[in-house]
């Protein structure tokens, strides 16, 4: 898989969520307690942006804005109806302030 440097860890600051453009893709990146997550973007039960969700650090999950679907951070499975689906993952790390993420082209 094709590995792309997407920003700096800046653009993520601790407790953090964004958006980024991936290989036409939208990815959404999360920094927790500084381990650094990224899921797609969409939720997959109705569209809504993720990165703009309330990130939950003690359960390491992410709620969707618009239904209020928690998403696993690790997984990318909702751990609640209404969403069913899960979302893609994504291998996401920085190498001094550089963010990269690996995606399938």
């Amino acid at each position: 898989m094709p590995a792309m440097q997407i920003g700096s860890l800046a653009d993520v600051p601790e407790g953090g969520s964004r958006r980024f453009a991936v290989g036409g893709v939208a990815v959404a990146v999360f920094n927790v307690g500084g381990a650094l997550y990224a899921l797609a973007d969409t939720c997959s039960h109705a569209n809504a942006s993720l990165s703009a969700g309330e990130v939950d650090a003690d359960e390491l999950c992410v709620v969707c804005p618009l239904h209020g679907s928690p998403f696993d951070l690790r997984s990318g499975k909702p751990r609640t109806l209404p969403a069913f689906m899960p979302v893609a993952t994504y291998k996401v790390w920085a190498e001094g302030d550089a963010l990269f993420v690996e995606y399938t082209a």
